[in-house]
């Protein structure tokens, strides 16, 4: 479920099969990363993880047809199994970031599972937004079937 609160903010709902220790693990355990990043049909040839708070983190995001995205960010907050912050940016071009934004994602064990609730702002565009929205409902097809 996408929330929309207003053009500068994304905010996505989705009820994950498993406990919050496992869908908080998916989030910042490399070897469980890799397996649902990134929208359905990328995959991810390489990623740095420095999963502490002020940590860096990395991955580059590769399409079927060989093309290739990188985004990075900090570690703000690791409360693990109950939230993540961590700021998102895209590679230009140039090697320049992109717009940066704020990731916070909350753990919640719910009847079934986890209530994973993830916050994205401040959107410069609502186009951005949108476009994110669509990139994370598909990765959170991937985290799915991560726990199937």
């Amino acid at each position: 479920m996408t929330t929309v609160i207003d053009d500068q903010v994304l905010i996505i709902e989705r009820t994950i099969a498993a406990s919050p220790e496992k869908v908080f693990d998916a989030w910042v355990n490399p070897e469980l990363l890799v397996q649902w990043w990134g929208p359905e049909g990328m995959s991810i040839p390489k990623h740095t993880l420095d999963v502490r708070e002020g940590g860096a983190w990395e991955t580059t995001m590769r399409n079927a047809e060989g093309g290739e995205v990188v985004v990075s960010g900090v570690y703000k907050v690791i409360e693990s199994p109950n939230r993540l912050v961590f700021t998102w940016a895209w590679t230009q071009p140039d090697g320049t970031r992109g717009e940066e934004t704020e990731i916070s994602v909350t753990f919640d064990a719910v009847d079934g599972g986890t209530k994973m609730t993830l916050d994205q702002r401040t959107f410069a565009e609502v186009e951005n937004r949108d476009r994110h929205g669509m990139g994370w409902q598909s990765s959170f097809n991937c985290l799915d079937k991560l726990f199937e």
